[in-house]
């Protein structure tokens, strides 16, 4: 009797670590369309994620035109003098900017020695500190597992090594796995 218990635990609990992240993953991705969708109601199911998606893209083109530079860089300067607004838009901008666009910010992975035995992955972010007056430091990001934070630290430059032949992505997702995710 016990043996078939066992087994059927066995079972079940093999049955949700198989399940489990593909059930939470289609459902992030339903939860993110329906969000999208409904940000404009529309009477036909799909034409809000659409129009969302149309809009996107448009103010993307708008804001490649060399006659629109001007007044997306008034509004922006607007948002900017906004003392609160100015906090919660740079950062989310900056932050959107190191996924996204030219100047990508975590595609620089490197490991850190931090000890004889300790070794820490991370991404650099900036290759210059002299501002702060540290010209011989770079600033390396450190995210935490199963998280969506983490920490800068300013680092001598001669404990910082390129991982060459990596892909950022991977990193990325090994660390945030907490090193389960294997680097590929």
């Amino acid at each position: 009797m016990k043996f078939t218990y066992t087994r059927i635990i066995s079972y079940f609990l093999r049955g949700l670590l198989f399940i489990t992240p593909i059930a939470v993953t289609l459902y992030i991705i339903y939860q993110t369309i329906l969000f999208l969708d409904n940000l404009i109601p529309a009477p036909i199911p799909g034409i809000g994620i659409l129009m969302v998606i149309g809009l996107i893209t448009f103010m993307g083109y708008m804001a490649s035109l060399f006659f629109a530079k001007p007044i997306l860089d008034w509004f922006e300067r607007g948002l900017i003098s906004i003392p609160l607004v100015n906090l919660i838009y740079t950062s989310i901008k900056d932050l959107m900017g190191a996924f996204v666009g030219d100047k990508k910010k975590f595609s620089s992975p490197v490991k850190v020695q931090l000890s004889d035995t300790f070794i820490r992955l991370g991404f650099i972010t900036q290759d210059d500190m002299s501002v702060v007056g540290e010209p011989d430091m770079v600033a390396v990001y450190f995210p935490h597992s199963y998280n969506v934070s983490g920490n800068v630290f300013l680092v001598p430059k001669d404990k910082v090594t390129p991982l060459i032949g990596v892909k950022s992505s991977d990193v990325m997702k090994f660390m945030v796995s907490g090193g389960v995710s294997p680097l590929i």
